[in-house]
């Protein structure tokens, strides 16, 4: 089993996982939101950053310890620890945001001092509408533009991942804070109301369907070992990269060059994904 998408830590695991891994006990889930813009899930307590869960994002808890919780990502599956005090109770979402980013106000007026921010993506409850201002179910505000009804999906992946054009390079990253290669993958393809896993090598064995090089077109995917990056047209790839240490385009022959120069290898393979 895949370690990434197992829930079990050795001291838990999921009931469902009974006599097939081991643990010292086996448990049922506890569904928590997260309540941050944006927490970290870690391999380990205080480790490294290995994904994010967004605002909305629903994380089922099997453990808790040292102020850490270990769960799965609804969502992805994706398994690991998240600091306990950036989770709460579900709240039913009724809207998403849709811009890069939004800030959150104390009140429906642009001059507010802000409270925060929430990233594209993020789920949240309106519970009232104001002029051009949604009020959220925890009274903060943000502008009616940035929000969408859930079950609300785009179309065109490759124009999703531009809203992240210059976002820094960040390891783990979900966000216009920081993003990575698989991530920004992600949320393209999330954002269309996909299906899609957390990380690239993921991404490469499940998503699509093979094509050759000679066929790329816009929307493909092309994968290196232990990177990915979507075609915007038959000549450019839009990828986030350490390279640039951003999102960024850059010619496909030229990247796949640079890559194989710098140790990356050749691509591994192409894939079509088609949008429903």
């Amino acid at each position: 089993m895949d370690r990434r998408t197992t829930p079990a830590n050795g001291r838990v695991a999921a009931l469902h996982l009974k006599g097939q891994v081991e643990a010292e006990a086996y448990v049922e889930g506890d569904l928590t939101q997260c309540k941050a813009a944006a927490a970290d899930i870690h391999g380990k307590p205080n480790g490294r950053r290995v994904s994010q869960l967004l605002f909305g994002d629903m994380f089922e808890v099997f453990d808790r310890h040292s102020g850490y919780a270990f769960g799965q990502s609804v969502y992805d599956g994706y398994c690991g620890y998240v600091r306990e005090d950036l989770l709460g109770d579900p709240l039913v979402a009724t809207h998403w945001v849709v811009s890069p980013s939004t800030h959150l106000y104390p009140g429906p007026n642009i001059k507010f001092m802000t409270r925060g921010a929430l990233y594209f993506g993020s789920e949240v409850t309106v519970a009232g509408e104001e002029g051009p201002w949604s009020r959220l179910a925890d009274g903060k505000y943000v502008p009616k533009a940035h929000l969408v009804p859930t079950g609300t999906s785009l179309t065109d992946p490759v124009a999703v991942a531009d809203l992240f054009l210059g976002t820094p390079y960040l390891w783990g990253g979900s966000t216009r804070y920081g993003i990575d290669c698989s991530g920004l993958v992600q949320m393209a393809f999330r954002s269309c109301g996909m299906d899609c896993p957390r990380d690239s090598d993921m991404q490469e064995a499940e998503l699509g369907e093979d094509i050759d090089l000679t066929e790329v077109r816009r929307g493909d995917l092309l994968f290196w070992k232990g990177h990915v990056g979507f075609a915007s047209s038959e000549t450019m790839l839009l990828h986030a990269n350490a390279h640039h240490m951003s999102v960024a385009y850059e010619p496909v022959e030229k990247a796949i060059k640079r890559i194989e120069e710098n140790g990356g290898g050749p691509v591994t393979s192409v894939k079509r994904v088609e949008i429903a």
